[in-house]
């Protein structure tokens, strides 16, 4: 194997780790229940795991997938994603990861223009790919996925030796893989990750939440399963439909937790508001909980707090990033305590990051000398440079240019969203860049204006909505709610007028609609489609109030 001198393949880590710590659980997978009750896991130890990314090598090997092939992968999370994705970097092949939540139309457009050579897929994915041919039309190989190949597994007396396979050595700049963005306020992008970004993403999140080898993670999104490898932690596979997240029941991440003594967890706020909310119910703690890293949106309030209750010798933490750079800043509860601002509080940049913010614009920036950058308190776009910043879209020249400065020879990202930094370089997140409303006397910021509305009771979702041109938008904003009748909307609409008026960034706003379920991103059930949400006002009706009528 080279050496980590030589190579940046993030597969080589997963073979370090079995010669560290053979009998150490990498992995646990749940098939069910015990009579006793407790999740009954199948569990394999890094040595296993090893020995199960080896099989998988020489399967995809024999089918023909070779160093550099696109490689989309169609397969459940837990073992087969792991597996199947450390074997493709293995053999330096590049897998391809889109969100199969995003919708068919998406899905496919993604799929055409990634042009993949290899899928590796359960039966219904490549049964997908042959009903659908245009967009599948680059696909040479085709290798079936499954639970395990390694007859350990299935037979556990078995001593079957299997292959073992170089780790393919990889430059810190040659490319690895392509994770698409959920396109949440746009098409989905493939972004291009290298081997290098890969290394410093495994170094940042090691050090910024001091992670240890042995630490047992539960991943509530699959794919943040691929780092633990890397970071020498056992994988707890959450009893989740990854298509349908909010839909998971709280009591079985719960007693996962304890039973399993997670030390770590990652999930969007809408995930843990339910597990918060079990765990106060039923007057539970997670003793073992070291860290819960929340993230997707911003964290409310209510859940900052409520966290002290069930987090008994943890710590809630909200990393601030993207799919396109992660992490660039973190915020603890603790930090939180003293936080006093507009917007959410995201935290300091971690250790390698760059932070700036500049003035708006909606066009690209060629250079960092065409930006201006604003001082401290002022509101405008975050951009970021660093070891974990990607440099470009895939097959997309028009959205890379729209998204990335060039700096001499680093690039600075666009993250898309609005913000500022304050007088201790603290970074505030105040929105999306393509959700602000602009009204003929200012702009206004999706998060200083929500987070007014969010101190009504009945408030669990809100949104701020633009209508008309921009420029001459008119501010409203949408409750999910689902009101009995018309009475209830325009006594409601005249409580959320009175909240307005208390505050400079909301007295403006005296359009209210009350909507019974936002559309939000599958990956994470927390971004909420605005846009989407200001189409929909175009012919819902909305409710006008003054208080002093």
């Amino acid at each position: 194997m080279s050496t980590p001198a030589t190579n940046a393949n993030i597969a080589r880590h997963l073979a370090l780790m079995a010669a560290a710590l053979p009998g150490t659980s990498a992995l646990k997978i749940p098939r069910g229940r015990t009579r006793a009750g407790d999740i009954d896991y199948l569990a394999l130890s890094f040595a296993e795991l090893d020995a199960e990314v080896a099989a998988w090598s020489a399967r995809l090997a024999t089918a023909g997938v070779q160093r550099g092939d696109r490689t989309l992968v169609m397969v459940r999370q837990g073992l087969p994603l792991i597996a199947s994705v450390f074997a493709l970097f293995r053999l330096g092949a590049v897998p391809v990861v889109i969100d199969p939540g995003m919708g068919l139309k998406s899905f496919l457009a993604c799929v055409t223009r990634s042009r993949p050579r290899a899928l590796v897929g359960i039966p219904f994915a490549r049964l997908v790919s042959h009903v659908f041919q245009s967009a599948f039309s680059t696909i040479e190989v085709r290798v079936a996925a499954s639970n395990s190949l390694t007859a350990r597994l299935t037979n556990p007396k078995s001593k079957t030796q299997e292959p073992k396979f170089e780790t393919a050595a990889c430059a810190a700049d040659e490319l690895a893989a392509i994770l698409f963005t959920s396109g949440s306020t746009g098409a989905p992008k493939g972004v291009c990750y290298q081997h290098g970004m890969f290394e410093a993403q495994v170094r940042l999140i090691r050090d910024t939440y001091a992670i240890k080898p042995g630490e047992i993670d539960l991943p509530l999104l699959p794919i943040f399963a691929l780092f633990n490898p890397a970071l020498g932690m056992t994988t707890i596979v959450p009893e989740i439909d990854p298509r349908r997240p909010a839909e998971v029941d709280p009591a079985k991440i719960v007693q996962a937790i304890r039973q399993e003594n997670v030390t770590n967890s990652f999930g969007s706020p809408t995930l843990w508001l339910k597990i918060s909310d079990h765990c106060l119910r039923q007057n539970i703690t997670l003793p073992s909980l070291r860290r819960v890293l929340c993230a997707g949106a911003p964290v409310p309030a209510m859940l900052w707090r409520n966290s002290r209750a069930f987090l008994s010798r943890g710590q809630l933490h909200s990393p601030y990033g993207a799919t396109e750079a992660l992490p660039i800043a973190s915020v603890s509860a603790d930090d939180m305590a003293s936080a006093s601002g507009r917007g959410a509080c995201v935290g300091q940049p971690v250790r390698e990051i760059k932070i700036k913010i500049i003035a708006l614009a909606d066009a690209p920036i060629a250079t960092l000398a065409e930006a201006r950058e604003l001082p401290p308190g002022e509101i405008g776009e975050i951009i970021v440079r660093g070891p974990v910043v990607t440099k470009t879209y895939d097959a997309l020249p028009d959205a890379t240019a729209a998204a990335k400065i060039v700096d001499g020879t680093e690039v600075w990202h666009r993250m898309g969203d609005c913000g500022y930094l304050d007088a201790d370089g603290c970074l505030w997140f105040c929105g999306r860049k393509a959700e602000r409303v602009e009204t003929a006397s200012g702009t206004l910021h999706t998060e200083p204006c929500e987070r007014v509305f969010r101190a009504h009771p009945l408030t669990t979702r809100c949104a701020l909505i633009g209508l008309g041109p921009r420029g001459q938008q008119r501010p409203a904003l949408v409750m999910e709610l689902n009101l009995p009748d018309s009475r209830a909307c325009r006594t409601l609409a005249r409580e959320l007028r009175a909240l307005a008026l208390k505050h400079t960034e909301t007295a403006s706003i005296k359009t209210f609609y009350f909507h019974p379920h936002f559309p939000v991103d599958v990956r994470h059930n927390a971004k909420i489609h605005r846009l989407t949400l200001a189409q929909w006002a175009v012919t819902a009706k909305g409710y006008e109030s003054d208080p002093k009528r």
